[in-house]
């Protein structure tokens, strides 16, 4: 549906030109949820307005199927891209009702249709995200969450190929947040709508996406499944964007084992680690494990069983959240709230080979 070719932008500066997107390719099958997720400034934002048409490309190709939208050389404008955005601040037109708001797409568009379909259209659209019978309510009279569904229900209803939203939630608190996520994930999948969402929460892309891309400094760190990308991360700076997560250092010492396991050596000992790379003996490396994966109690044996004793555990209801103190190294463990953990206590810990990756600790990796 959408493929996007080594997308750059520049923004010149009085002190140099800015690369706020460094040659960028990714593609978004019909039908698909595709979140760029990553801090402010990291080009997120600015890849969705050159793919929405409301930033020119510096270089690269973007096509909307076979249509090519933005190049060097030919560039369709914003209205005739057949997509609709969600913007992070609502852009709601303050003295226009509801319907007028939803309206406000197909009044403007080239296409004309008569009163009877347009009101159809707009009913239908503010149905889909559940503003029934607020249709001539002024538009200001809406709660944070009836708005961001209102820009949602003016982007749906022009029946666009590709939908856009950049940051929809970040002006919600918690509570709505969390209920408008699943709302919009539902919504697309019911639809099939081809979606692309900016965010720099990790939570709502994990919660969301059929691919995440993790982005940094203008380029793609990593891309995958939620899954695959929270559980293995394939650099420093992905593992830390991505969660909580603990590093080790060490040096692998032996490679190429079963299913691409390594023997890497820590101050806690040698430990069995998957490889993310093609790491090579003598490379140093740093071992990444979650705090949910790590096992605590009174283990002796076995591989990636190490000791520790107990800095600090904090009760949160759900878990304990508890810093071990292992080899001088803090790890952090989120424990089972049955447990009856105290200061200073010595444990064991269990690293499960399969959760520990082994990222190449270099700058360039971080």
């Amino acid at each position: 549906m959408l493929t996007v070719s080594g997308l750059s932008k520049i923004y010149p500066t009085s002190r140099g030109p800015v690369h706020a997107v460094k040659d960028v390719s990714f593609e978004v099958p019909d039908g698909s949820f595709y979140t760029l997720l990553g801090p402010s400034g990291c080009g997120k934002s600015t890849t969705l307005r050159c793919i929405a048409g409301l930033e020119r490309v510096s270089g690269g190709e973007i096509r909307l199927g076979d249509r090519v939208l933005s190049s060097r050389s030919s560039f369709v404008p914003p209205h005739q891209r057949d997509i609709g955005m969600v913007f992070q601040s609502y852009a709601i037109w303050p003295h226009m009702t509801v319907f007028e708001n939803a309206a406000f797409p197909l009044r403007v568009g080239k296409e004309k249709m008569k009163e009877s379909v347009l009101r159809d259209r707009v009913l239908q659209s503010l149905h889909t995200v559940h503003l029934d019978g607020l249709e001539d309510r002024p538009a200001p009279q809406l709660s944070g969450g009836q708005q961001q569904r209102l820009a949602l229900a003016r982007a749906l209803v022009r029946e666009p190929r590709l939908l856009l939203l950049d940051e929809p939630l970040s002006n919600l608190d918690a509570r709505l947040r969390a209920g408008l996520r699943r709302e919009i994930r539902d919504l697309q999948q019911r639809l099939g709508l081809t979606t692309v969402y900016v965010t720099h929460d990790q939570i709502e892309a994990l919660a969301m996406s059929t691919t995440v891309a993790v982005m940094n400094e203008g380029v793609i760190a990593q891309e995958g499944p939620p899954r695959e990308v929270y559980e293995k991360p394939n650099s420093r700076y992905v593992a830390e964007f991505i969660g909580t997560t603990n590093f080790m250092p060490g040096q692998v010492v032996s490679s190429g084992g079963e299913g691409d396991t390594l023997q890497v050596d820590t101050a806690a000992g040698t430990l069995l680690c998957m490889a993310t790379r093609d790491e090579q003996v003598g490379d140093r490396v740093l071992v990444s494990i979650r705090p949910e994966h790590i096992d605590i109690g009174s283990a002796s044996g076995g591989p990636n069983v190490v000791q520790g004793t107990i800095q600090a555990a904090d009760f949160l209801g759900e878990y304990v959240d508890c810093t071990v103190s292992v080899a001088d190294t803090p790890i952090r463990v989120r424990a089972h709230p049955t447990l009856d953990l105290s200061l200073g206590q010595r444990v064991s810990l269990t690293l499960p080979p399969a959760q520990c990756a082994a990222l190449v600790d270099t700058p360039a990796a971080r």
